[in-house]
């Protein structure tokens, strides 16, 4: 018999167009011969055009669903994305608490058409309450200038903003920013920051790719590589799949996921 594939767990939102969210976490793991399971935090009814409606789920049903996955399935790394509001951000804090694998937090704070998705009141929360269990936190830099209340406007800001992140409890941060013509992200932690430079691929077939970056860096732990590895890895994974993304939709298009493969 063929061995078990890693299992990675997203507890994240639910994206009815499948570009970002659970979808696409559930892709993304499948591309990296990871077996994905997911627990939906959120609904929202959204498109490449916008963000329509969110529904918020049971803060029990949200438990149920933990309880269920993580005591029948060997779960191997976890992600957590869209939580949605202060009750949901406890509730799943809770379960992570007594965690034995590694944990990737993308705070996901507003989608690409710029529609909230946190509650203001829960961002609090979710620093106190989910950031010190992080093995990484993965916001972008419209996301890390709301978290620290700085401004990114060149690379020795990129820097600075990771130590104040840092200082909230994460093992390590990585910062997704684009600096003039390139793309410069920098990952952080306690021995240090290292900045990861390429070219700015100028695209309107972005749809998802946080949820992308965030969940590849998941799998690729899953499997066992090492922080840094799992990191250059999804990057290159995204690049990628923004270049072979398919036009779909009237707005912003999802990532070309279908024949990406690790």
């Amino acid at each position: 018999m063929p061995a078990a594939a890693p299992v990675a767990l997203t507890i994240a939102g639910s994206d009815p167009s499948g570009g970002a969210g659970m979808q696409a976490d559930l892709k993304t793991f499948h591309s990296f011969g990871v077996y994905g399971c997911s627990v939906m935090t959120l609904l929202t009814a959204q498109n490449t055009m916008g963000v329509q409606g969110i529904q918020m789920v049971p803060a029990e049903f949200v438990r149920a669903q933990w309880t269920s996955v993580s005591s029948d399935l060997p779960l191997a790394a976890i992600k957590t994305g869209a939580l949605g509001n202060a009750e949901l951000i406890e509730t799943v804090a809770d379960c992570l608490h007594s965690l034995a694998c590694p944990l990737v937090v993308d705070p996901v704070m507003i989608s690409k058409h710029g529609h909230p998705i946190i509650d203001e009141n829960a961002i609090d929360v979710l620093i106190n309450r989910v950031f010190p269990l992080a093995d990484l936190v993965t916001p972008n830099a419209f996301e890390a200038e709301r978290l620290v209340g700085q401004s990114i406007r060149n690379e020795d800001d990129l820097a600075s903003v990771a130590d104040k992140l840092l200082a909230m409890g994460p093992r390590a941060v990585l910062i997704k920013a684009c600096v003039g013509e390139r793309s410069v992200d920098c990952l952080a932690d306690a021995d240090g920051a290292q900045l990861l430079r390429s070219p700015r691929i100028e695209s309107n077939r972005t749809h998802g790719s946080g949820c992308v970056l965030s969940a590849a860096i998941t799998a690729g732990l899953a499997k066992g590589q090492d922080l840094i590895e799992a990191v250059r890895t999804a990057r290159n994974f995204v690049h990628d799949a923004i270049r072979n993304a398919p036009k779909l939709g009237q707005g912003i298009s999802p990532l070309g996921l279908l024949d990406q493969r690790i």
